[in-house]
């Protein structure tokens, strides 16, 4: 009897030992997740800041390359670059002694000439006596007026001759058409050159241009005539301006249109200055637009979207949006929110749709430390927090 007892213990022994061996085994019941604090913000209407900003240089109106209208070689330069010259100011020479024997011989033929027209005079009035007495035929008179007639084209041509050997001298100097500033130099004594070859480059005074570049899809908005601002890199002052000239077709490397901007004939900035270029054209600034911290943005799939607050529940949900642009360090959004909607602006990564959260509360405004502590942490927390403090009973 007693040794049936004994093996029904260990039995019961050997049960009880493997229970608990498989409740040791068995899977924890996980904990509950924790109501997160995040950041929120009331979605409303702002005003645009940022505008379309473009780099650009002032340069002339006007703005000539000068060379000589003949072949020949550079003996003197009589300029420097950056130097301001008048109309009529001679700028470079050419050695002008072929020049002048041509001239010389011009001036032969002149005499040359004259002497074939003088003496077809003579004779010709020599034999107007003769018909005038019947001596001579009528057409042999009209032989000695065409003789006479033909050195007087001689002649003319001869007096040509000589102007335009003239006019080639006179071209062997480099003479400045307007009044401006000398922006380049392209030759230098003692170079032969052909005719039309450039020798110095002429900015004229006058008004100034600004010329930006403008990508693609920006150039159909700018329009001859529209507004813009103009702010000096090296100084504080605006000009004002507008579109004098938009190119046709693109820049064969940059793929960018270039555009000319009009200063006011007043506005004297330096040449060559570089210029912010604000076209009031693609400005938007003070447009009410809804505009939300990068940080509240997130990827979803292929989609732009944010964490929408629901104040009932106190739970959030996914929203796309559309981003239209950038405002600073702001997105623009364009549709997806209305006025009024608290969207999470921080922790956005570490949510997911339906969750609990609650609204987090800067120390500075919250009347105790503990307090807050308290006031954001989730109830369940607070009560394992509590009950740990209780006195263990038996």
């Amino acid at each position: 009897m007693t040794l049936v007892k004994h093996s029904s213990f260990r039995l019961a022994a050997g049960f009880a030992a493997t229970a608990l061996v498989l409740a040791a085994c068995g899977k924890a019941e996980a904990p509950p997740e924790p109501i997160r604090a995040v950041k929120v913000l009331t979605v409303g209407a702002t005003a645009f800041q940022s505008s379309y900003e473009f780099s650009g240089e002032v340069r002339p109106r006007i703005e000539s390359k000068l060379g000589f209208r003949v072949a020949g070689k550079i003996t003197r330069r009589n300029v420097e670059l950056g130097q301001h010259v008048s109309a009529g100011t001679v700028l470079a020479q050419l050695d002008a002694q072929d020049f002048r024997l041509a001239a010389a011989a011009a001036r032969a033929q002149v005499a040359a000439a004259e002497t074939q027209r003088d003496l077809a005079a003579a004779d010709y009035k020599r034999y107007l006596t003769l018909r005038e007495q019947n001596f001579i035929s009528g057409a042999e008179l009209e032989r000695r007026d065409t003789t006479l007639k033909a050195a007087q084209a001689q002649l003319d041509q001869a007096h040509a001759q000589l102007a335009s050997q003239g006019n080639q001298a006179g071209y062997a100097n480099l003479v400045a058409d307007v009044s401006g500033v000398i922006t380049s130099i392209d030759a230098e004594p003692g170079q032969v050159v052909a005719a039309g070859t450039p020798v110095v480059r002429i900015a004229e005074d006058g008004p100034r241009d600004v010329v930006f570049s403008v990508p693609e899809d920006k150039v159909g908005t700018i329009k001859p005539g529209s507004d813009a601002s103009v702010r000096l890199w090296a100084g504080n002052g605006e000009l004002k301006g507008a579109i004098r000239e938009v190119a046709a077709s693109a820049d064969p490397v940059t793929r960018t249109y270039q555009v000319k901007l009009a200063l006011d004939a007043s506005a004297r900035p330096p040449l060559g200055a570089t210029v912010t270029v604000l076209p009031q054209a693609l400005s938007h600034a003070g447009q009410p637009v809804i505009k939300l911290p990068t940080s509240a943005l997130r990827q979803e799939g292929k989609a732009t979207a944010v964490w929408v607050l629901d104040r009932a529940t106190m739970t959030v949900k996914s929203q796309p949006v559309v981003v239209a642009t950038a405002d600073g360090n702001d997105a623009v959004i364009a549709a997806g929110l209305s006025p009024g909607m608290q969207v999470v602006s921080a922790g956005v990564h570490v949510l997911s749709p339906g969750q609990k959260v609650t609204i987090w509360v800067p120390a500075s405004v919250r009347p105790d430390a503990a307090e807050g502590v308290a006031a954001r942490a989730p109830a369940s927390l607070v009560g394992t927090a509590e009950a740990a403090t209780l006195p263990a009973t038996k």
